[in-house]
């Protein structure tokens, strides 16, 4: 069974980037990442600016995520060897 990666706030927005979302605004210690989604509303996520995120927050990001991008494509950003 492969693992959740350790990733900091900088590795998630490069990997959402990647995927068309592009940081709106930045309040606080968090990003708001936009998507335009042909024909339908705006896909948004907000990512926390940590250096190092907790599990936890990773995987509720990527459950997030899930929502506007398949898990085939994003899995292999999340799991895998450290």
């Amino acid at each position: 069974m492969t693992r959740l990666k350790r990733l900091s706030a900088r590795q998630i927005l490069r990997i959402l980037h990647g995927f068309g979302f592009s940081v709106e605004s930045v309040r606080g210690s968090h990003a708001k990442l936009k998507r335009k989604a042909e024909g339908g509303p705006p896909q948004i996520l907000t990512v926390p600016l940590h250096r190092e995120l907790a599990p936890g927050t990773i995987q509720a990001i990527y459950r997030q995520a899930l929502r506007f991008v398949p898990e085939a494509d994003l899995r292999a950003h999340f799991y895998g060897k450290d």
